[in-house]
This record gives structure tokens, sequence and C-alpha cells, in this order.
């Protein structure tokens, strides 16, 4: 039978080219996005893969999700962490908004997500739980402490659920990519892309299609020996 892989914020960015790897590596893929209905559409009509509208942030949403998924295609045995979002200032005009905005979709969707499908994962003794994380989530970023704080959060989160799954059969693993020629990093003025390049030992910025080959790996039954690792792909950019 075929494995059932959901990737969140699965239609666009990195999100895209990891849902269409494990589709291209023979997995039942179901991606989910939370507002661009027109993207979401095209990213459908373009690869086939089916598409759900939800919020990671709400925890409610993601048990009625989840439920519509496994029930069109199977048990979810891949899950795939990937939504996330910024709301980036310096901390002394941060408003608690953005700070809560950026906890409840990039750290408690992650627990939103994982918590619904890992009673399924324990009673099949399989599973696989990918949260991408961020070079920034590592080393931190002025400007990003609360996107800092939330994806140093899931790798904490990473190591942890690791060692209660490990004995079942289910690993967790967390990918902290650095910084990737998505659309949201191209639209950055040239100047700022080429500070950034400069940064970057291997002398370019990465591709969404390195990280989506990193997920594809892990998600690979040949990865069961890893669990509760942070895989960097950043260029060399930082070293841990």
């Amino acid at each position: 039978m075929t494995r059932v892989a959901l990737v969140t914020g699965g239609t666009r960015g990195i999100g895209a080219a990891i849902s269409i790897a494990l589709q291209d590596a023979g997995y039942k893929v179901a991606a989910t996005y939370a507002g661009n209905d027109d993207a979401a559409a095209a990213f459908t009509k373009d690869t086939g893969i089916a598409t759900y509208k939800w919020s990671v942030a709400d925890y409610d949403a993601c048990v009625a999700g989840i439920a519509q998924v496994e029930s069109d295609l199977g048990p979810v045995e891949i899950l795939v962490n990937n939504a996330g979002i910024t709301r980036d200032g310096m901390f002394h005009k941060m408003t608690r908004e953005q700070w809560q905005e950026v906890m409840d979709t990039n750290l408690n969707g992650v627990f939103n997500m994982t918590h619904p499908v890992w009673n399924g994962m324990r009673e099949r003794k399989f599973g696989r739980v990918i949260n991408i994380s961020s070079i920034n989530g590592q080393k931190g970023q002025m400007g990003q402490a609360n996107y800092s704080a939330a994806k140093a959060g899931d790798i904490g989160f990473t190591k942890a659920l690791a060692q209660e799954g490990a004995f079942k059969g289910i690993t967790v693993n967390t990918i902290c990519p650095g910084y990737i020629g998505t659309e949201m990093v191209m639209a950055v003025p040239e100047k700022v892309r080429d500070s950034i390049i400069a940064q970057i030992p291997v002398g370019r910025l990465g591709e969404a299609d390195e990280i989506a080959r990193c997920v594809t790996f892990l998600a690979s039954d040949d990865s069961g020996f890893i669990t509760g690792s942070t895989l960097t792909a950043n260029g060399g950019q930082y070293l841990t």
C-alpha cells in the first residue's frame, strides 16, 4: 500500500518542491495551505496533488483536516511540518500580535499537526515526522526574535519527541534550511540579496529542490536509524 505524506504549506516555495518530490518518490501526497486559493488551484492542476485549506494555528481545524485527508487518501504516515510565517521587526517595536502570530503558526502549528497523527503512527509502528526549522532557529537573527524563538522551539520539540517515538518505529527529525531562492527571497532588493550570498561559503542561494531531497531521504525506509537529528542545509553559512 502506498504511504500517505501530508505537507503543510505544501503548495508554494519549499513546500511545493517537497510535495512534488514526495509524489515523484511514489507517495500519495496531500498539501495544505492557509489562504491563497488561486495558487493552490494552479498547483493541483499542474501536479495532480490534492490540496486542503486550513490554518495550522487552529488545533480543531487540524484535527478535522487530517481526518478528511485520511478519509480521502488513507492514514498519514509521513508528516512534513513546513508551514511558516514571518512577522519581522526589531524587538523594541514588536507587537504582542506579531509575536503571537508567529508562535501560533511556526511552533504551536507543529504540535497541532503532529498530535492528531501521533497515536496512529504508534499503533502502526511506523511514522516519519519531519519539521522544517531554519538557520535562524540555530543562530538567531536580528529583527526575528519571534521567528528565531519559534524555529528553535521546533528543534527542541524534535529532540524530545524523537525519544518517545523511537521504540515505536517513528522517527522525528528537523531540517534547517539556509537562504533558499524562493519567491520571498528573490523579492528582496538585489543589494540585500548579494550581501546574503556573500555570507554563504558555496557562493549561492540554495534551491527548494535541495531541501526537498533532504525530506525525501528522511521520509524513506533508508533513514530508519536517524532520529532526533538536525540536518543543516545552508551552504556552510552556519556550522554546528
